[in-house]
C-alpha cells in the first residue's frame, strides 16, 4: 500500500504539511470486475463483487469523514490516477496516495514512512472490508496511541483490520505470512519481540469468503453500523443468491 502526488502523482504523498496530529491511511482497489473480492466469485459475478467493493470503499471514507484531528489518505491501487479514485479526491476530500510494494507489508512501510515523513504524530492504516466499523473505532484507537506504541484491530480471521503506529517500524511488517490466520498472532509476537506495547480494539469480521458475506447478510439489522447503500445491496444479494439457490 503506498502513496503519489496530486500532480503527475508518482508515488509520493503530495506535497503538503500535517494539518493534524495523525494521518488515516485507507487502503483500497479500485472497483474493477475480475480484479476485486474474487473470493466471492462465484456465487457473486464479477460485476456484483465490484459493485459491492465499491460500496464498502465510500462506507470506509463516509465513515472517516469528519472526525477530529485526523488527516485521511487513500492508498490506491492500481494508480492514484484511476477516474474511480479522482472522483473520491473530489467528492470525499480525501488525499491520493498511490500503492507501492511487491507485498501488503511493503506497501504499508511505504504507506506509513511517507505519513510519518509529513510530521504526524500517529498514523493509521485500515482496509476496506469492515461496513459495520463503527464510526468511534478510529477515534478510539488515536486515543489508545496516547498511551500504547502499537494500536492493532483483530479480525475474526486471525488477521488484523487497523494498525495504528506511533512511529515508523518497518519490522513490524516483515516476515508475515499476509492473508493467513497466523497474521495477528505473529505481529503480535514482533511487537512484543520489538518491546512495544500493544493496544487493542474490538475485534470484527472483514468480509473475504462468501462465508462472510452470508454472516454479514444475516446480520444485516438496524443494530449494525451499515450504511443505506450497503444494506441495500446485500438485501440486492441475499435475494439473488436465493433465486440460484445458493442460499444456507
Amino acid at each position: 500500500m503506498s502513496p503519489s502526488t496530486s500532480s503527475g502523482r508518482t508515488g509520493r504523498f503530495t506535497k503538503c504539511t500535517a494539518q493534524h496530529a495523525s494521518a488515516l491511511i485507507i487502503f483500497a482497489k479500485a472497483p474493477v470486475p475480475g480484479q476485486v473480492k474474487t473470493r466471492l466469485c462465484p456465487p457473486l459475478t464479477p460485476d456484483e463483487a465490484a459493485s459491492l467493493h465499491g460500496s464498502f470503499v465510500l462506507d470506509a471514507l463516509e465513515r472517516s469523514r469528519g472526525i477530529a484531528n485526523l488527516d485521511r489518505f487513500l492508498a490506491c491501487t492500481p494508480s492514484a490516477d484511476h477516474v474511480f479514485f479522482r472522483i473520491m479526491e473530489e467528492r470525499q476530500g480525501v488525499r491520493l496516495m498511490s500503492q507501492v510494494g511487491d507485498d501488503l507489508g511493503a506497501r504499508m512501510t511505504h504507506a506509513m514512512t511517507a505519513a510519518f515523513s509529513q510530521g504526524y504524530r500517529s498514523v493509521l492504516m485500515v482496509g476496506t472490508d469492515l461496513p459495520t466499523l463503527p464510526p468511534g473505532a478510529y477515534s478510539q484507537a488515536v486515543a489508545l496511541l496516547a498511551r500504547h506504541d502499537l494500536v492493532l484491530g483483530p479480525a475474526l480471521d486471525g488477521g488484523y483490520y487497523l494498525v495504528g503506529l506511533t512511529r515508523p517500524l518497518p519490522d513490524l511488517f516483515v516476515g508475515i505470512p499476509w492473508s493467513t490466520d497466523q497474521v495477528l498472532a505473529l505481529t503480535r509476537q514482533k511487537a512484543d519481540s520489538l518491546g512495544l506495547k500493544t493496544g487493542l480494539l474490538p475485534a470484527h469480521r472483514d468480509v473475504d469468503t462468501i462465508e462472510d458475506l452470508r454472516a454479514l447478510i444475516d446480520e444485516a439489522g438496524g443494530k449494525h453500523h451499515l450504511s443505506v447503500r450497503t444494506a441495500g445491496a446485500l438485501r440486492l444479494l441475499a435475494d439473488r443468491l436465493r433465486q440460484r439457490g445458493l442460499t444456507g
